[in-house]
């Protein structure tokens, strides 16, 4: 393995862990800042809608720069993101510091695959991408928690600046080990993405993406101050929950991969969402229980980022019937969509909680994922209609 896909690896852990750990630092951030747990919660939001405006747009952008040059430039604007929130001295400043390292985070993931195969071989490329986004499922499972007790422990700027630490020493192994004449993919140009865009068929499985993934995050995003304050657990307890759902995450995504290739991504992604609004409704239930509560929510990891590989997988397939010459511009888009349902979600999240109570979040949630399952079963009615009919002109 190449050193500098280990930097790559590297960014991708503090990167992830960035994104998630502000999750189960909700509760002691909105104390500190003094502000509600909606505006606080809407620091997840922001940073996820940064994400699905730098997947796109700035990657198009930079689409004729040299690969290694946007590689550092955004590490470094995710160091100094990171900064800026460990030492925000105001509540706007943290907002400003979130939506920069959501910036940088879409950027790399839409990059990081590209520089990931030009560092090995072709026949060992789909390791190479695999190797680099275990640092993103490493970071669910490990930083996030880790992330959460140091929060905790040390203040909740302690965990921006050790993750400004992370970056900081993945940029410096990427400036040192990543080659300068990485071979450059064509451009992906802003009108392949309008045209990516205008296919309906593409435009429903984003709607999937962002509705089914969104609906969980309606309730994950206030799922620490659920524990506390409904759960009863103590605040230190949380970052060990926090290890519990990462866990349960990295099997859900290999178990939620191996069905989507075993089954088809409609049937993986119906069982999927039916699995995951169930969680969320008997979470309603458990939640006063804290043994019940800690069991639910192991499982719950397992069907929110389960969807993950199928929905991809979905994309994918379609564009290359729809979009042929596009398909890398469509997964890309997919990813973006994902942030949307994170951002629209956790802003959800926060109007239920200001007007409703915490505990009204899973169950909304719950109904959420349903219409994702419904538009589901909708995309695969078409896809068999559209089988049918280019059977019968086969056939004719």
């Amino acid at each position: 393995m190449p050193l500098a896909l280990l930097a790559l690896t590297l960014s991708a852990f503090a990167i992830g862990t960035t994104e998630f750990v502000i999750v189960g630092l909700i509760p002691t951030m909105a104390q500190d800042l003094n502000v509600s747990l909606p505006s606080a919660g809407l620091l997840v939001s922001l940073y996820a809608l940064g994400v699905a405006i730098g997947a796109p747009v700035l990657t198009a952008l930079t689409g004729k720069w040299n690969r290694k040059h946007v590689l550092l430039a955004v590490m470094a604007l995710f160091v100094a993101g990171n900064l800026l929130a460990w030492q925000a001295p105001s509540y706007d400043t943290l907002i400003a510091a979130r939506i920069l390292t959501g910036l940088a985070h879409g950027v790399f993931f839409s990059i990081g695959s590209t520089i990931a195969t030009g560092l090995v071989s072709k026949e060992k490329a789909g390791s190479a991408i695999a190797t680099m986004f275990t640092g993103l499922t490493v970071a669910l499972v490990t930083g996030v928690p880790l992330g959460t007790y140091i929060g905790q422990t040390f203040g909740w700027q302690a965990a921006f600046l050790i993750v400004a630490l992370l970056g900081l020493i993945a940029l410096i192994g990427s400036a040192l080990l990543v080659p300068n004449n990485l071979k450059q993919a064509p451009a992906s140009k802003i009108s392949a993405q309008f045209k990516v865009l205008a296919e309906p068929r593409l435009l429903l499985v984003y709607a999937i993406t962002a509705i089914g993934y969104g609906g969980s995050f309606i309730a994950f995003t206030y799922l620490a101050p659920i524990l506390e304050q409904v759960s009863g657990f103590d605040t230190s307890a949380v970052s060990l929950i926090m290890l519990v759902y990462g866990v349960s995450v990295a099997i859900g995504n290999v178990w939620g991969g191996k069905m989507s290739d075993k089954m088809g991504p409609i049937k993986a992604l119906s069982i999927i969402f039916a699995g995951l609004a169930a969680v969320l409704l008997v979470f309603n239930f458990t939640a006063v229980n804290p043994i019940a509560a800690a069991a639910t929510i192991l499982i719950w990891g397992a069907f929110a980022f389960g969807n993950v590989p199928g929905l991809q997988v979905y994309v994918v397939k379609l564009a290359e019937k729809h979009t042929p010459d596009a398909v890398d511009v469509a997964s890309g888009l997919n990813i973006a969509a994902f942030n949307v349902g994170i951002a629209l979600g956790a802003w959800g999240g926060g109007l239920i909680v200001a007007e409703a109570g915490l505990m009204n979040t899973p169950w909304i949630g719950a109904i959420v994922v349903l219409l994702a399952l419904v538009l589901t079963r909708f995309s695969g009615a078409l896809d068999k209609k559209a089988e049918s009919q280019a059977l019968k002109m086969q056939t004719a």
